[in-house]
């Protein structure tokens, strides 16, 4: 009997992606720009509520993208949630910028309010204040976003919202990304809606993201010839990869109840001693990109979050350890930290579960089943 592999979250079409794609063959739109981007653009603005919107390769381009408007140059400092995927903190070295890496609150495992004003206040001490501030809603889960928000503005700090993973969650109703002066998404193969590779920079500042979308496309001068007064980049999203993007925008509600019904699911039948989920606080709704889980070994009749990994591997289920926090990213490790254990710890104890919304309810109960063997 095959052991179909089960996987972390792979994509998922809606059945619709096909209808923009064909049209962008039909019309011969399969140039960078065209219809599809304009439509998705669309789109995204009317689900995230921000006003403007800019289509790009990818979620790093988007972030890239935001320090360079906001004035980040070699030199400057970018304060940088610690526990994340480097994605988030490569564009500031891009820059010849520092960043600053500020370890997680315990709650949403998200950039530590508290500490985050501690870095500020004492980079300040130091002649060196921060430029902008790159914070994630990690796995989906908001950050403790609206304080945050008072921090940067008390000290007038760009604030650059990483919403990769958490396009359709909310904070009082209002969506991630939509809070910040920049707001980036991702739309890679493994995010809760893809197009295939790509992402997306929204901002209420339309003057903000026209220079965006003008430095994405190389930035090119208003002039018959090439003309280029200045460096650009070729960051934008192509007609047909938005097309698979459309088609994604329309299905985007279906996955976010599916995720977190997976989610509510793993909660239900895992209760577990020694197993804890990261979970919503109040005001907070999560989309539940990954169900993730931290392993307290001396709970867990000794198994760690390892002994877990390796038996859902052997049944052929992918699963992923938390992130490596970036301050002890070899590659990062010279740069200052602000932190007490908290994302150390998560990484020593965490894991992501299959938490795909195609995922079928008897995938679901089998990677359920495998957990509940490793301690029962």
């Amino acid at each position: 009997m095959e052991n179909k592999k089960i996987w972390l979250s792979s994509p998922h079409m809606g059945g619709r992606e096909f209808e923009f794609v064909k049209e962008a063959f039909d019309t011969n739109w399969i140039a960078p720009l065209g219809p599809n981007v304009d439509g998705l653009e669309n789109d995204i603005c009317v689900y995230s509520g921000a006003k403007y919107c800019a289509a790009l390769s990818a979620g790093t381009a988007a972030l890239h993208l935001a320090l360079i408007i906001s004035g980040v140059v070699a030199g400057d400092e970018v304060l940088c949630s610690s526990f994340t995927f480097s994605a988030s903190a490569n564009p500031i070295v891009y820059q010849g910028a520092i960043p600053v890496f500020i370890d997680s609150e315990k709650d949403s495992w998200n950039i530590s309010p508290v500490l985050l004003e501690d870095a500020i206040k004492e980079r300040i001490s130091l002649g060196k204040k921060p430029k902008a501030a790159i914070v994630v809603h990690l796995y989906g889960m908001p950050a403790d976003i609206i304080e945050i928000k008072r921090i940067c503005d008390k000290y007038e700090i760009v604030l650059i919202e990483d919403a990769a993973e958490s396009i359709g969650a909310t904070v009082d109703g209002k969506m991630t990304g939509s809070f910040g002066d920049f707001g980036v998404y991702s739309f890679n193969g493994n995010k809760i809606i893809t197009t295939s590779g790509g992402g997306a920079l929204v901002s209420n500042n339309e003057e903000h993201i026209k220079k965006a979308r003008f430095l994405a496309t190389q930035a090119r001068d208003a002039a018959p010839h090439y003309q280029h007064s200045q460096i650009g980049y070729n960051y934008r999203m192509s007609n047909v990869a938005a097309g698979i993007g459309r088609g994604q925008m329309i299905v985007l509600p279906e996955r976010v109840a599916r995720r977190r019904e997976i989610n509510a699911i793993y909660q239900r039948e895992l209760q577990l001693d020694g197993l804890d989920f990261l979970t919503e606080k109040e005001g907070v709704l999560s989309n539940y990109w990954l169900t993730s889980i931290t392993i307290d070994s001396s709970k867990f009749k000794g198994k760690s979050r390892e002994t877990l990994r390796l038996a859902l591997e052997l049944e052929n289920i992918e699963s992923r350890p938390l992130w490596k926090p970036m301050h002890m990213q070899p590659v990062f490790e010279k740069y200052p930290f602000y932190g007490d254990g908290t994302s150390e710890k998560l990484f020593e104890d965490g894991l992501c579960l299959p938490s795909g919304s195609n995922m079928t309810d008897e995938e679901l109960f089998k990677v359920i089943n495998v957990i509940k063997k490793v301690i029962l």
